[in-house]
């Protein structure tokens, strides 16, 4: 004898997957809103209430400020390219104190040092440990130096940790390969960095820089997008002291000759240095072309002859830059 079911209703799209609930059942509408305080999604609709019990997957306390947060979070910093170990390994702090600020007692003091001592070799027990640990620590110097942000950072710590999986590094200066993955990371987010400034910030020779670079090029299939003044204009404006107003007018100049066909084949440091020479004196903010030769790392005789092509080719009245 089959059981008396009771007068239960019909599994309906309340009780189906999230998944499976594309549309509204009621008005057909796929406008859907989330809830998440009450754990539903609701047809916004007709409002009809598809789907509830939802799984929170945040976290079971609530904080109102961010050191409440922080001081509430049970998980640790998120993994880091630019240490050797990806920050996973244990820290021992090098102050003999405990969690209350108190000294350690000498026989605690020196148990703490045996355990201090074994975990740094533990870290670094290989020989691709000792050369990410020397590399690593020069990137951040460098970097430091030059004033990199930390997303390229981490970008210039993976394209080194994939240089040393293609055994690259191999019979190679570490402090040329951490500077030519620098550059590269440089001008794959499009914040360059002249090869000059580099180089000197580094201590390396510009031609093996540049060999290093090419070679990361060649081994790793990184794709370089191509170089634009643009992308100079703002950091040599800033060490020049010039005002918003002349950088929009200098990359209004640099579009104009980039549509004309005059940034093919030119150094976009040369025409950015012309281009932000121009603008300056259009702006009555006028800055010697010595002045922003050094900042670009270019001859003043570049930026002359840049400044001529574009004031040529562009139409300028020369009479009003006098």
């Amino acid at each position: 004898m089959e059981p008396v079911r009771g007068d239960a209703p019909e599994r309906s799209s309340l009780h189906k997957p999230e998944s499976d609930v594309k549309s509204c059942p009621e008005c057909g509408s796929s406008s859907v809103v989330e809830d998440l305080t009450r754990g539903e999604r609701v047809c916004g609709g007709c409002g009809l209430v598809l789907s509830d019990h939802r799984i929170d997957t945040g976290a079971e306390w609530r904080a109102f400020s961010s050191e409440e947060a922080d001081s509430r979070s049970r998980v640790g910093a998120p993994m880091r390219y630019t240490v050797h170990d990806k920050g996973l390994s244990t820290v021992i702090d090098w102050r003999d104190r405990d969690v209350s600020g108190r000294k350690l007692s000498p026989t605690r003091r020196s148990e703490i040092y045996r355990l201090r001592k074994w975990q740094i070799r533990s870290r670094v027990h290989s020989s691709m440990d000792r050369n990410l640990a020397q590399a690593l620590s020069e990137l951040e110097r460098l970097a430091s130096q030059l004033g990199i942000p930390q997303p390229i950072r981490e970008l210039a710590a993976l394209l080194y940790r994939k240089s040393i999986q293609k055994k690259l590094v191999r019979g190679r200066s570490i402090e040329a390969m951490v500077a030519a993955t620098l550059y590269a990371a440089c001008r794959i987010r499009q914040k360059p960095r002249p090869l000059d400034e580099v180089a000197d910030a580094s201590r390396i020779d510009k031609k093996k820089l540049g060999q290093c670079y090419r070679l990361l090029l060649r081994s790793l299939n990184v794709r370089i997008p191509l170089s634009n003044p643009i992308d100079y204009i703002s950091r040599f404006a800033s060490q020049l002291e010039l005002s918003s107003p002349v950088q929009l007018r200098t990359v209004e100049i640099l579009e104009r000759s980039r549509d004309m066909g005059l940034t093919i084949g030119r150094d976009p440091l040369g025409l950015a240095a012309a281009a932000i020479y121009v603008a300056s004196i259009m702006m009555d903010e006028r800055r010697t072309q010595r002045e922003i030769a050094e900042v670009a790392r270019v001859t003043e005789v570049t930026v002359r002859n840049r400044y001529k092509e574009i004031v040529r080719k562009l139409g300028i009245d020369t009479m009003s830059l006098v």
